[in-house]
């Protein structure tokens, strides 16, 4: 197996757990997604994706047509992805992927977190290379065939095809998420959810002590209302 599959299985059940925080990160990525292209899945590739993301989580319908409508008022806000990057205690790389209506609160809130972690936050560019952006998209195993799949997918970016319990995931470069989308699609394969991941090139194992400092400032950083994402180099355990 490959990086794609090590990354996916050392973050499961570990991160994202809480239900209310994933129905708030998908609550922002559906005013984006509605801003961006309109309030109609079918003509709107990208709230498509969103809404499979919600009804993965088990977001209900209501929820959903709710924040779609909230979003198409013209006084409703929009939110800018806003990345930043630094360096947590023992050398490890921290990528802070946030959505924010007010970009001065979440630098802010972001600093105070590395500076009280004993981190340092970084420029723009400074552990962004460290990482691949990838993405990938979850789809049911039951009647399909992974290495069909990785054949037939490999033409439109796909790099790695593996089956967890809960189907088959794809994953491919950050850039072809619409091909494969809509390969997809014109399949009439189901996708149950898809979405963008960060994984890093080389992690760096830490002792149980010394990673327990990186895991305050990561604790901190996701409870944060306006992080969608962490991403760090720290070598987790692949133990569920």
């Amino acid at each position: 197996m490959g990086r794609a599959f090590e990354f996916r299985k050392a973050r499961k059940m570990k991160r994202w757990a809480a239900m209310s925080k994933a129905f708030t990160r998908i609550g922002k990525d559906i005013v984006m997604a509605v801003k961006e292209g309109g309030p109609d899945p079918d003509s709107n590739s990208r709230l498509r994706a969103v809404i499979q993301n919600a009804k993965a989580v088990n977001m209900p319908k209501d929820n959903i047509e709710r924040a779609i409508k909230r979003a198409s008022d013209k006084n409703q806000g929009d939110y800018k992805e806003v990345i930043f990057e630094g360096y947590a205690p023992h050398g490890i790389a921290v990528l802070v992927e946030t959505a924010t209506d007010n970009n001065t609160r979440t630098v802010a809130n972001v600093r105070s977190y590395f500076n009280k972690c004993d981190g340092s936050l970084g420029t723009s560019g400074s552990v962004v290379f460290m990482f691949d952006h990838t993405c990938n998209f979850r789809i049911p195993s039951e009647g399909l065939d992974p290495e069909e799949i990785e054949l037939e997918f490999i033409d439109y970016g796909a790099e790695e095809v593996f089956v967890d319990d809960d189907g088959i995931l794809i994953y491919a470069p950050f850039e072809s998420f619409g091909a494969i989308q809509a390969a997809l699609e014109e399949r009439n394969i189901e996708i149950l959810s898809s979405g963008f991941e960060r994984i890093p090139q080389v992690t760096k194992p830490l002792s149980t002590e010394d990673a327990a400092d990186v895991e305050k400032l990561l604790e901190k950083l996701e409870e944060d209302d306006d992080v969608q994402n962490v991403y760090h180099t720290m070598e987790e355990s692949t133990e569920n």
